[in-house]
């Protein structure tokens, strides 16, 4: 087991990276369709701009999904969005919250499985992080070079000095 293990421990970082992408991208495409009725319109919904909630969810859905697929204030946007995803399953499959109906509070039953999927998965890259392939990690490569190259230069490395 503990030779899997080994095995497995270096794929971290790539797989974490895909998971990220993957979910990123299924998330902005809920914000798509909602927003801009792209790649399939909301069936038999016109989402008019500013309507509670669905046109706000739509935003909030595309903008972190580019945030996250492209790895860019990853932990976050994920934050966010993991709330986001937990407010959907209260507010829209729980209707017992908003006055009214008698649905379950089983994801199965009330057709929440998707929003407790996305809520979890978006809690788990806020903790993980973005794994090695997204912009925060390029931008933290730079910030450590300059931040090199500062201590360096105030060393009076890299530089003449009279």
């Amino acid at each position: 087991m503990t030779n899997l293990e080994a095995r497995l421990a270096g794929y971290h970082s790539p797989v974490l990276s895909i998971f990220r992408i993957i979910f990123g991208l299924l998330y902005t495409i809920h914000g798509s369709q909602k927003l801009f009725g792209w790649p399939i319109g909301v069936p038999g919904a016109t989402v008019a701009v500013g309507d509670f909630p669905l046109w706000w969810a739509g935003l909030l859905e595309f903008v972190l999904g580019i945030m996250i697929t492209l790895g860019f204030m990853t932990r976050i946007a994920a934050f966010i969005a993991s709330g986001e995803m937990a407010f959907a399953y209260f507010y829209q499959h729980w209707p017992p919250l908003k006055g009214g109906g008698t649905a379950s509070f089983w994801p199965i039953a009330n057709g929440g499985e998707l929003a407790i999927m996305f809520c979890f998965a978006f809690l788990l890259i806020a903790t993980a992080g973005a794994g090695g392939l997204g912009l925060d990690t390029r931008r933290r490569a730079v910030a450590t070079r300059t931040t090199a190259g500062m201590a360096a230069s105030r060393r009076g490395f890299g530089r003449f000095r009279r």
